[in-house]
């Protein structure tokens, strides 16, 4: 039996596995460690057992992981989510459909503080259900909207998706912090776009209700002048050279928001521009940010008293089981990848892509295909793993006119995309059955309804990004 056989085999046998209802991890763990012993010996599994398993989660790049899932824990329990949505309803609730669009703001603002989907939907579950039932939204169209908002989580950076991609595709983690944004705020847009479009259709899905916002929260006397101060230290240490143009932008956005935001969603705005415009103007590394960011939010929940010490040993508990289990799959993926490369699985389809002659975009979008039909059935986390040892040979063997490294960014914020919609795109979408966890009044049905404009939008945003990988690209080359 050849080697690429076989693998198609184990990708076979491992499928099986988990429709018999394994755990993911366990999957590509046993049939990995199988093939690998049937290709080379029982004797060299071991010893490659013995010794990557140490020298993968021994590294120091991984330590990124658990400090932006705590960072997420604490936010999730910090009561951000209900200030950055009381922040949105003042601004956008006056709009036809103005609250849909005010959560999928929040869950913007939200998604970057905090980098995981289950947890940006979970949270917005508990907090905008209740006003959008007070605001008359269809049920289902209401609990749509909070699904496809808790892919921003992912989809705007910090990513602990994005994070995995780049230890597995052995990327720069900052670059694809960099070249996720615009397609994050993108998604954001459209979703608001997707949402004023259904209403103009279907005015029932948001009726026009008499409706008052809540209050802004009083501004200290001291805010406007420090706001003030901040803008002109920006200006002045910018035109004198001792910081980038980053650094002067980061102090000037913060010297903005003291002036003219609403106060209350002073301290989110305040750990998103720090923790991920730190990175971006690399004043430190992601993993220093994630560990900044993570004491933060820590200082400002409990200045703010909305963490007491109940809400912080829930948070590092949550981030210990969310880490055990991201660390099990990347062991299992690691051994799974190994028993590829020696099938040469990887090399031979690269090769046999490359004989083939198709236009690389075919191939590409081969690819997202393939990637919206696994994510119909399987975790997005494990599929990644899954398929990129198989896939990124061969996106990089392929001719995009960009250099290598430009391809694999792209690449990556592509999978991103198309994660994001096997999250809320029918027959699973895994945050779907979230909120309906939280809405159990609201038939599933109904939310698969609610979320259709939202998939409609995704396609479109991929086609966009497929055709301009400017997009994805301008503020990498930009900020480098």
């Amino acid at each position: 039996m050849s080697g690429f056989s076989l693998a198609l085999l184990g990708f076979g046998a491992m499928l099986l596995l988990i429709a018999a209802r394994m755990p993911i991890a366990l999957a590509m763990l046993v049939v990995g460690a199988a093939g690998y012993a049937w290709l080379s010996s029982p004797h060299a599994l071991i010893y490659y057992l013995q010794t990557n398993a140490y020298s993968q989660f021994a590294s120091y790049t991984l330590s990124v992981i658990p400090l932006f899932v705590l960072m997420g824990a604490l936010a999730e329990r910090s009561g951000i989510a209900a200030t950055l949505l009381r922040a949105a309803e003042r601004g956008l609730s006056r709009l036809r459909g103005g609250m849909p669009m005010a959560v999928i703001a929040a869950c913007a603002g939200f998604g970057a503080i905090c980098g995981s989907s289950v947890a940006t939907t979970a949270t917005f579950g508990r907090a905008a259900l209740p006003e959008l039932r007070r605001a008359k939204v269809d049920p289902g169209f209401g609990t749509g909207t909070i699904a496809a908002g808790g892919t921003l989580g992912i989809l705007i950076p910090p990513s602990v998706i994005l994070v995995i991609y780049a230890i597995t595709a052995e990327q720069n983690i900052a670059k694809l912090f960099q070249a996720a944004l615009i397609p994050g705020l993108l998604a954001a847009a459209f979703y608001i776009l997707a949402i004023a479009i259904a209403v103009r259709r279907n005015p029932d899905l948001a009726p026009p209700v008499a409706f008052t916002p809540p209050a802004a929260t009083p501004r200290p006397a001291w805010a406007r002048p420090a706001g003030a101060v901040l803008i002109l230290i920006a200006a002045g240490a910018w035109l004198s050279g001792y910081l980038g143009s980053v650094g002067g932008i980061l102090l000037a956005i913060l010297g903005l928001l003291m002036l003219f935001a609403d106060f209350a969603v002073i301290p989110a705005a305040g750990i998103a521009v720090v923790v991920v415009g730190g990175i971006y103007g690399q004043v430190f590394t992601p993993t220093e940010g994630a560990a900044v960011g993570a004491a933060v939010m820590l200082a400002v929940g409990a200045l703010q008293k909305t963490l007491n010490m109940e809400d912080i040993k829930q948070s590092f508990l949550q981030t210990a089981e969310t880490t055990g289990m991201i660390f099990l799959i990347l062991l299992g993926a690691e051994v799974f990848g190994a028993f590829l490369a020696l099938t040469q699985m990887p090399m031979t389809l690269a090769a046999m892509i490359g004989d083939s002659s198709l236009p690389p975009y075919v191939v590409i979008c081969c690819m997202m295909l393939a990637y919206i039909i696994l994510g119909a059935v399987m975790d997005e986390l494990a599929m990644i793993l899954l398929t990129l040892p198989v896939f990124i040979p061969v996106v990089l063997s392929l001719d995009f006119g960009m250099p290598t490294e430009d391809v694999a960014l792209w690449f990556g914020i592509l999978v991103l995309v198309v994660v994001g919609i096997g999250l809320t795109a029918p027959p699973i979408g895994l945050n779907v059955f979230i909120i309906n966890k939280i809405a159990r009044d609201v038939p599933i049905l109904s939310t698969y309804r609610g979320v259709l404009p939202f998939v409609v939008a995704d396609f479109i945003r991929l086609a966009t990004l497929l055709t301009f990988p400017a997009l994805s690209l301008w503020l990498v080359h930009l900020l480098n």
